[in-house]
């Protein structure tokens, strides 16, 4: 540790040094998030529903959890979507544009026992979901 007159400079630059070495920091520092991510680090995007499908939980869970394969309208990447709560899925139709966010697990990955899906739908043709599911509103026509 320095102690001297120009201590200072000594600390800030062993500071530096040492920041890379923080795993947070360093991917902040490199925007690793935006390289890999599909949403290009933003927090929602949009895109267009291409099929309904029904995905089986992990060990020792077991159900069908209700998902929709998207495609982005910004970049044409394809994810997997999770509808969450009960009949949503009944108020999504293919080719319906629909909002997805982060699902918020740790680390960039999946929640719980949901297999390789990363994001949930939000809103569906710019309708909240849970308004649509709890019948305040309905879904536009295209």
């Amino acid at each position: 540790m320095a102690r001297g007159e120009f201590a200072g400079r000594i600390l800030k630059l062993q500071r530096k040094r040492h920041r890379w070495l923080k795993k947070p920091w360093k991917r902040k520092a490199l925007k690793i998030k935006e390289k890999y991510d599909p949403l290009e680090g933003a927090p929602q995007a949009k895109g267009i529903v291409l099929k309904k499908e029904g995905k089986e939980q992990k060990q020792p869970h077991s159900g069908i959890i209700k998902c929709v394969r998207v495609q982005l309208l910004k970049n044409g990447k394809k994810v997997s979507a999770h509808v969450p709560k009960d009949k949503a899925i009944t108020k999504i139709d293919e080719h319906d544009e629909v909002t997805i966010e982060g699902l918020g697990g740790s680390q960039r990955g999946q929640m719980g026992s949901i297999p390789g899906v990363r994001y949930r739908v939000v809103a569906v043709n710019g309708v909240s979901l849970e308004e649509l599911r709890t019948g305040k509103k309905e879904k536009p026509k295209r």
